[in-house]
């Protein structure tokens, strides 16, 4: 097929249309392009194909800096100029919230703030992860393929924090140095690091069992000095595993990283925002929606290790914080103790089934890719909260829930800020701001 790609979806692939009018998502091809594409699975209204041959180059295609773009899952937008980026990700937004969220088109317009973003288009990530796998009968690493199960043998990553610029190629020589004479029994290995402390960590998850920690923690020492060397120990049905225990086998067993003023620890098994510069924007976009003030009450639903809730205590009276994740709940207790905030409710368990006694003056909510459920929506809308802060990671759910919030009746949306956390990549995050109906 000879396509023009329209525009980006939401997701890797452009966007065409073949002559009679059916949608085709090409992978490999980006809006602007003209390209020669072959189909590899046709649905009924739908055709997934990828592209053979760029014909006529888009004037927002560029060289990126990553020889493995379409090729890794990392960086699917790489050869994408950052301004079409940025464009794509806003309309990918609005999309949403008039598909999805039955927003019409003038209220999106007044809905949807410009995209805010950090200045760093690559070497931004504080977190990447590789895959153990076998090449010729020898042990490699690398990274999780765009299609399909493989995974690519790599020794950079452009996206990963540029003040570690051979880490990865570090790591990965140590470990398949020890691979290849024996089985580590690695599941993946995890790599952070941090420019503002200095604190680069290595994450080996494994099951339990035997392990040879004195060996590994001596390669790796010698091949990177990172401050941290952790075993992550799981078990359980692979589709459901299980940290059943955290290991030091050398230095410190957290990773610190400086956000919003405070130095947070973090360990392996927590989830931390990958870009910190791109985070801090979040958080300004939450406490301007909130307008904390000192005398007032504050709830965090999905808190994680606190990326929200410190900066909330530091502006409220009280905070009520509510986490299900068991590594992350202990990371924001001990967190909180660290930095001598004593204002702080952490409360363990499932956000609904856990949700505070207390009632709130202001609420932020940062749920899964999943979103809200109904009960949640509900359960938001029977404090007495004026504003409350929606930190999305996924535009589809959080068009359903804003349209939840509508329906309801108690918050009318304010404002929806896209924000730029994952350049090179259709992900984005988004700030939506609501408040309370006069």
């Amino acid at each position: 097929m000879k396509l023009t790609i329209e525009r980006m979806a939401y997701g890797p692939d452009g966007l065409a249309h073949t002559p009679e009018g059916k949608a085709v998502f090409v992978a490999g091809g980006i809006a602007g392009d003209v390209v020669e594409a072959e189909a590899d699975r046709e649905e009924a209204s739908l055709i997934r194909a990828h592209a053979t041959a760029i014909l006529e180059p888009s004037p927002d295609r560029v060289e990126p800096p990553c020889p493995f773009v379409g090729v890794c899952g990392g960086c699917p937008w790489g050869a994408m100029a950052r301004p079409a980026q940025l464009a794509a990700k806003e309309e990918n937004l609005r999309n949403a919230l008039i598909r999805i969220g039955s927003f019409s088109a003038e209220e999106t317009d007044a809905l949807v703030q410009p995209i805010r973003a950090g200045k760093d288009a690559w070497g931004y990530r504080n977190k990447v992860e590789l895959a153990p796998h076998h090449v010729n009968g020898r042990f490699k690493l690398g990274m999780h393929a765009r299609m399909g199960n493989d995974i690519v043998s790599v020794d950079r990553c452009p996206l990963f924090e540029k003040k570690f610029p051979r880490a990865v190629k570090s790591v990965s020589g140590a470990l398949s140095y020890l691979g290849n004479s024996r089985d580590l029994g690695l599941e993946r290995v995890g790599l952070r690091a941090s420019r503002r402390t200095g604190a680069l960590e290595v994450a080996l998850w494994t099951p339990t069992g035997g392990f040879p920690r004195a060996q590994v923690a001596r390669v790796l020492t010698d091949a990177l000095k990172p401050t941290g060397i952790v075993r992550v120990m799981s078990k359980g049905e692979k589709r459901a595993r299980r940290v059943s225990k955290v290991e030091l086998l050398e230095g410190v067993s957290t990773w610190s990283e400086q956000i919003a003023g405070s130095e947070m620890r973090i360990s392996a098994p927590s989830f931390f925002q990958v870009n910190t510069a791109a985070a801090e924007i979040l958080i300004d976009l939450v406490l301007e929606a909130l307008n904390p003030q000192p005398d007032e009450l504050a709830i965090d639903l999905y808190c994680g290790a606190g990326t929200f809730t410190v900066p909330l205590a530091r502006h409220t009276e009280f905070v009520a914080a509510v986490e299900a994740y068991g590594p992350a709940v202990r990371d924001l207790r001990h967190n909180l103790e660290r930095l001598k905030i004593d204002n702080v409710d952490v409360i363990g368990g499932d956000a609904v089934h856990e949700f505070p006694d207390q009632d709130a003056d202001v609420l932020v909510v940062d749920p899964p890719r999943a979103g809200l459920d109904s009960e949640a929506v509900e359960l938001i809308a029977s404090t007495s909260a004026r504003d409350v802060a929606y930190v999305s990671c996924d535009p589809a759910t959080l068009a359903r829930d804003l349209a939840r919030f509508r329906a309801e009746g108690t918050f009318r949306v304010v404002s929806a800020t896209p924000v730029d956390l994952f350049p090179q990549t259709f992900h984005a995050e988004t700030v939506a701001h609501l408040t309370r109906q006069a």
